[in-house]
């Protein structure tokens, strides 16, 4: 199936202002142009654009998928030095798991201390936090 860009972003829940954003950054192959100038997208495409989506919603940046795509279209300049990208990665991605421990407990801890009774102006979370 073939698309202009508005049913094409439509499908992919983009605007086509992505689109077109992600063509000028190389996620996107250019797409085949009608004589009459208009893009035209395939299926392909469309998952290509989901997976993009997909990565950014994991917190990948648009330079890092960039990168993973090299994978994807077997792009040996790209994919060079990707196993030092991955584990580059993955170290991010635990620390973050780490901070984000940490702030849970934090917020338990918080949360025990306040009795619900209590008015906000009597409140030991606030209290806690205010130095």
């Amino acid at each position: 199936m073939s698309y202009r860009i508005s049913v094409f972003a439509e499908k992919c829940g983009v605007n086509k202002e992505t689109i077109r954003y992600y063509e000028q950054k190389a996620l996107l192959k250019e797409p085949f142009r009608t004589n009459t100038g208009y893009r035209i997208y395939s299926d392909d495409d469309v998952k290509r654009v989901k997976f993009i989506k997909k990565l950014q919603d994991l917190g990948f940046t648009l330079s890092e998928i960039y990168k993973l795509l090299g994978v994807v279209d077997n792009d040996e300049v790209r994919c060079k030095n990707i196993y030092e990208f991955v584990s580059k990665k993955e170290i991010e991605i635990h620390e973050q798991i780490a901070d984000l421990k940490r702030v849970e407990s934090m917020l338990k801890d918080l949360k025990s201390r306040c009795p619900d009774q209590k008015s906000l102006h009597q409140c030991p979370i606030i209290e806690s936090l205010i130095p």
